[in-house]
């Protein structure tokens, strides 16, 4: 026996003249039993672990670098993930993560809809761990139900202050996650807890902390329809053979409740028992048998229902399922005569209740199409590009910025001399010693302040871990080796022992030179 559910639809189909909008009705969501269920426990468990977990753990760089493994360092603005650190002037490849985040948004939805929204959104994952704890203190669908309906008594006010309590805590604990991934999350931890922390850390969780429990706990399905635009983006990137939840209705019409008496007096029978229980379940409240909607985030809780409730009456799994507009105009084609009749539900069974040969089913070879493959490939392209930008990018820059005011300085003996402001950068997390030298004007000097009094061609500086080191360089030509032309030559830093060199360009004025200027 099938026991039905008293539910109806919390966003049915508008009908012509209605208001958009409307009052908000309170949805209490069935708990969910099944494959899809289980995943998306597996899903909360892996995301929120990660989220919670990583500002933790701790990676080795040396003694000279935070040992933090994730890290935004905006005291020196680094951004630390693993073994990589990137640095300001890198920051095409954050830029490239996120080309790559939104071609697999791309990608995943062309293939099979709105997974993001229903499985690893952080809306999705927040509120189903809250709809955990609501169900943890209050119960299932109907007593949560019973206890709303109820006078405020001790145990109702017991039960709301307990579950707000602890939302309360979700929260707090989500703001204080997102700090950690600023700072060394231990010592932040305890300078936010005796009250030594910045006060951008204590704004920063009030704020994070007001939004998870107003969205996560109060606002819930409401953020998905009426604040987020995915779901008024997401059908561009869908097409006919892209994967949504769908109800077969071409198998389920028509509904009955007495499906025995229906098929004695020799009427059609669908599959759809009509109980409800795929509604119930909906942590969106919307009735899948009425068809795609924007509702939907395609959690696919209605299938675990139905699939339930079929392996009770004896029928097929599916008549709720991941689906393709393609396949199901096939198979409705099927139960209608090419659309000349009504839904009858034996035109797609043999005798012995299977389904016909001429019944479409999912094939898995429809995701390799070209739609899915191309964002595929930009996806793989802009991946591989950074990793090849990655391995081979160098961890020694020197930049060259000639002195403006003045260009150059006559000096007693005749010669000229040059100024300018050249700028080491070691991006790695160890000091080394770093060779500075000069290509071109080969009767030049220069002079480093604060290194050499003594002019040369060649001065080795030390060059602290991960840090810019500024110097003052002046560059000496002799009387006899002026023209009144600018000369191009270049400054050279070299690391001997790692085989790391950089090259950049410089120009030396000289009265009357004229020249656009140096180039790297």
């Amino acid at each position: 026996m099938v026991e039905r559910i008293d539910v109806k639809s919390a966003h049915p189909p508008k009908k012509a003249g209605e208001p958009l909008y409307e009052k908000r009705k309170k949805i209490f969501p069935k708990r969910a039993e099944g494959q899809f269920r289980r995943f998306k426990w597996l899903v909360m468990l892996v995301t929120l672990g990660i989220y919670y977990l990583t500002p933790w753990i701790r990676w080795d760089r040396g003694p000279f670098a935070p040992d933090q493994a994730v890290l935004v360092d905006l005291a020196t603005r680094r951004f630390y993930f693993f073994f990589i650190e990137i640095w300001p002037q890198e920051f095409f490849f954050v830029a490239g993560l996120l080309v790559m985040a939104g071609f697999g948004l791309f990608l995943v939805t062309s293939a099979v809809g709105r997974a993001w929204c229903g499985y690893t959104c952080p809306q999705t994952v927040w509120v189903d761990l809250f709809l955990a704890v609501e169900r943890f203190f209050e119960g299932d669908r109907n007593a949560r139900m019973k206890l709303d309906a109820a006078p405020w008594t001790f145990d109702k006010i017991g039960k709301r202050v307990a579950k707000h309590s602890t939302w309360i805590i979700i929260a707090v604990a989500t703001g204080g996650a997102w700090i950690f991934y600023f700072a060394d999350a231990p010592s932040l931890a305890f300078d936010f807890i005796t009250g030594n922390a910045a006060p951008v850390a204590y704004s920063t969780v009030a704020i994070l902390t007001a939004t998870t429990y107003v969205l996560g706990g109060l606002m819930r399905e409401q953020v998905c329809i009426y604040m987020c635009p995915w779901p008024r983006i997401q059908a561009a990137m869908l097409d006919e053979n892209s994967l949504v939840v769908t109800y077969n209705d071409w198998r389920g019409e028509p509904r009955t409740r007495g499906a025995k008496k229906a098929a004695a007096a020799g009427l059609p029978v669908g599959d759809c028992v009509d109980c409800n229980a795929c509604v119930a379940v909906c942590p969106m409240g919307i009735d899948i048998r009425d068809g795609q909607q924007l509702a939907c985030i395609t959690c696919a809780l209605c299938i675990d229902a139905c699939d339930s409730v079929m392996d009770k009456i004896g029928k097929p799994r599916g008549l709720i399922a991941y689906a393709t507009l393609n396949e199901y105009e096939v198979n409705m084609a099927l139960a209608t005569g090419g659309g000349m009749t009504t839904i009858d539900p034996t035109r797609v069974r043999n005798p012995d209740g299977s389904f016909i040969d001429k019944v479409r089913h999912f094939d898995w070879k429809i995701i390799l199409r070209p739609r899915t493959l191309l964002y595929f490939g930009v996806w793989t392209a802009v991946g591989l590009g950074l990793i090849y930008a990655l391995l081979s990018r160098d961890r020694l820059e020197i930049n060259v910025l000639h002195d403006r005011n003045p260009q150059f300085v006559l000096e007693s003996d005749g010669s000229i001399r040059n100024g300018y402001t050249v700028r080491l950068l070691n991006m790695i997390p160890e000091p080394r010693t770093i060779l500075i030298s000069m290509d071109g004007l080969p009767e030049a000097t220069m002079k480093i302040t604060g290194v050499s009094d003594v002019p040369g061609r060649l001065f080795a500086v030390q060059a602290e871990p991960d840090k810019a080191l500024a110097l003052k360089v002046f560059v000496t030509l002799p009387k006899d080796a002026i023209s009144d032309e600018a000369k191009d030559f270049h400054f050279i830093a070299e690391d001997r022992s790692s085989h790391e060199k950089d090259v950049h360009g410089a120009v030396f004025n000289a009265p009357e030179g004229r020249h656009p200027g140096g180039r790297k």
